[in-house]
């Protein structure tokens, strides 16, 4: 029997490409594509596929929210997150949702193939530099109040607004803001963002 594989990717031509170079395997067979993240989980369920290739970044869900999602619905369907973004805090979030392949969109097509086939007989992988980069970063210093203020400040929205749409105080978002850049030591909110962007913490 074929593995029965989902591609996400909201960049159509990648997608495409992707589709068909995979069908060239003969144990491997497309039988969806979706180009959001909220498509990918529906499209998942409706085609029952085995293995779930994401990109990270898409509209709506993103590739990590909707992996848990299609776990949820489908649990014996594996995941597998591709991106050009592989930050530290990102593959860390990605295996706390359930994530089992964790790429670059560097990866060869024979090698996403291999990872697909072994994300489908339950195992696990996870690109070496992209584990090496998350272990050395470490853990987030970040509470998640203060992450979820530092990704609403990341939009130039003033503090007004941020504790508006976090339903706090002005206050209490300037503490948190403060909070955050003193660990991250960090110049400003704007520096603060910055850094916690470029970990995959936000």
């Amino acid at each position: 029997m074929s593995i029965r594989v989902l591609l996400a990717d909201d960049e159509h031509l990648i997608r495409t490409a992707l589709a068909q170079m995979l069908n060239l395997e003969a144990d491997l067979d497309v039988v969806a594509e979706a180009a959001t993240g909220d498509e990918a989980v529906a499209m998942a369920v409706r085609h029952q596929v085995g293995v779930a290739v994401l990109d990270l970044q898409m509209p709506g869900l993103d590739g990590i929210t909707a992996a848990g999602e299609i776990g949820r619905l489908l649990p014996g369907c594996g995941c597998v997150i591709v991106t050009s973004h592989g930050r530290p805090g990102h593959l860390k979030r990605a295996l706390t949702a359930g994530v089992r392949g964790f790429l670059p969109k560097t990866t060869s097509a024979v090698t996403l193939a291999e990872v697909v086939r072994t994300v489908h007989a339950g195992g696990r992988h996870v690109d070496p530099q992209l584990a090496a980069e998350a272990i050395a970063a470490g853990d987030s210093p970040l509470t998640p109040r203060e992450a979820d203020v530092l990704e609403l400040a990341a939009t130039g929205a003033p503090i007004d607004e941020i504790a508006v749409r976090a339903s706090l105080s002005p206050g209490t978002v300037r503490n948190y803001l403060s909070s955050a850049m003193g660990k991250l030591d960090a110049a400003n909110r704007h520096d603060a963002c910055a850094i916690a962007r470029r970990m995959g913490w936000i």
